[in-house]
């Protein structure tokens, strides 16, 4: 009894996108003496954060948090010729994000705001599209057909036909859909001042972000004969 032949190929999909969306992501940070001093400060921080969002447009609950960590803060100090450590406070830092439609425009008027609040955030900016879920979908469906036309050359070049699906192999990873034209790294409100020019509570911002080129793979297996 002979075993069934099979032919596995690997289909690549690319897709190369317009990013449609703007990204900012804003880190909150404080040192305090006191743990429920630290959580306090925190809360009315965030508050502010979203008072000021809410100017622009933004719901209160368009503001998400991405991480939110506290650490024990230490510094090193010399007595008597010796280094030693003694605790200063607690540590907060808080990242969050907010989305929106982009606009240069209402961009300048957001990152102005943000530079001059009295709670220092440091912020950054990326692009990335909307709708991700049709993005991935997309690329599975040309990763596919990609297959499919590359098994066909193969089996008429080697002169076999053809047969059913046996099995598709598709593990989902990491797709990256950012596009970053400014730093990659946080930003203070001077690095800000410095990168950008000032208008009257905006900044003057000309960003076409390049279009983000994404691909994946799926692997198919199918019976020849």
């Amino acid at each position: 009894m002979s075993s069934m032949r099979t032919i596995r190929v690997t289909g690549k999909g690319q897709i190369r996108l317009r990013p449609d969306t703007t990204r900012i992501a804003i880190s909150l940070e404080g040192i305090y003496p006191e743990y429920s001093e630290m959580l306090q400060h925190s809360a009315q921080d965030t508050e502010c954060l979203r008072d000021i969002l809410a100017g622009f447009g933004f719901e209160r609950s368009e503001l998400k948090t991405l991480n939110f960590k506290v650490d024990t803060e230490y510094e090193r100090y010399n007595e008597d010729g010796s280094y030693k450590q003694r605790f200063v406070g607690y540590k907060f830092q808080h990242q969050m994000k907010v989305e929106f439609a982009s606009d240069n425009e209402r961009l300048g008027k957001i990152l102005y705001a943000l530079a001059h609040c009295p709670i220092n955030p440091k912020f950054k900016l990326s692009y990335t599209v909307k709708d991700q879920e049709a993005v991935k979908n997309e690329l599975v469906g040309k990763a596919v057909t990609d297959a499919k036309k590359k098994a066909a050359v193969l089996t008429q070049a080697a002169g076999v036909e053809l047969k059913d699906i046996q099995s598709i192999d598709y593990s989902c990873g990491q797709i990256n859909l950012e596009a970053r034209p400014m730093s990659g790294e946080m930003l203070t409100s001077e690095e800000i001042e410095n990168l950008l020019a000032p208008l009257s509570a905006s900044y003057d911002l000309d960003i076409e972000p390049d279009d983000i080129e994404v691909s994946d793979t799926v692997t198919v297996v199918w019976e020849i004969r």
